[in-house]
């Protein structure tokens, strides 16, 4: 976006945007939690959202994610206008995203956690209805650990361990593999260093990276400034609804990141992109 476009809300995504949005809004009630905002996301980019609480970031991203839907305003991705309605529109056009508590099933391992709700099933048994048809257990390991590879999750021993014994860092990549699985080239992060250790954390912030490195549209959410300064490439700034800025991460500081949350911008920055 240009100067003008990110602090007014109204520039339409630039033509290197993979998902991008125009003009959104959302009200809840009396309450504007979204006034029209703007945002984009390239390939191959670490976006961070970041703002105050009540700014509208969870907001966006689930209207992002399918789970709510917009007043009003304009989805595209790659520069075809597109809707997104439900979680499934959300799912067929590659976004997925991964929520602050993973939702994932202790109970089960790890491939179980990947493939849940769309278990491939053993060829020659189309005859039965896919709830009763046997599971190809094999397929599901050998795709689990692809997945896992692929992101290079190295403290993980087997994809056969229960979720329940694994650190919170573990779980969290076992959450971002599973989005991956999900033939998506968007990923939604929802604070994912949220109380995790430091040993933890590293964890998830190589995964993170591993992301920008395979193509993927990133969005993070995280108030750990120190975190979005390692990853991001780009940063949005949202407060009370409407869009502040959107900094280049290299040319800007933490200093002026929280001066644009809590204040805004009286006049225009040199340094946003």
């Amino acid at each position: 976006m240009s100067t003008d476009e990110a602090m007014t809300g109204h520039g339409a995504p630039s033509a290197t945007a993979h998902l991008g949005v125009l003009d959104i809004k959302k009200r809840f009630g009396g309450v504007e939690a979204l006034r029209g905002v703007d945002f984009e996301v390239r390939r191959g980019e670490v976006m961070a959202l970041v703002g105050d609480n009540g700014a509208g970031k969870s907001t966006l991203m689930k209207i992002l994610a399918g789970a709510y839907r917009a007043d009003d305003g304009k989805f595209f991705v790659d520069g075809r206008q597109v809707q997104i309605n439900t979680p499934h529109d959300a799912t067929d056009l590659g976004i997925q995203i991964v929520y602050q508590d993973l939702a994932l099933c202790e109970n089960l391992d790890v491939s179980a956690n990947l493939f849940l709700g769309h278990e491939p099933t053993r060829p020659g048994w189309s005859f039965l209805p896919r709830a009763l048809r046997p599971l190809d257990d094999l397929s599901m390991e050998s795709k689990a650990q692809e997945a896992v590879g692929r992101l290079q999750v190295r403290t993980l021993q087997s994809v056969r361990a229960k979720v329940g014994g694994l650190s919170g860092g573990q779980r969290q990549a076992i959450a971002i593999a599973r989005a991956v699985g999900a033939e998506s080239s968007v990923v939604l992060l929802d604070e994912p260093t949220a109380a995790l250790g430091v040993a933890q954390t590293r964890q998830v912030l190589d995964v993170v990276k591993r992301l920008r490195e395979t193509g993927h549209a990133v969005v993070y959410i995280s108030h750990n400034l120190r975190d979005i300064f390692e990853v991001s490439d780009r940063i949005t700034v949202l407060r009370h609804g409407t869009n502040v800025a959107v900094y280049e991460t290299k040319d800007t500081n933490p200093d002026e990141i929280v001066v644009a949350m809590t204040r805004g911008i009286d006049g225009v920055s040199d340094r946003v992109a």
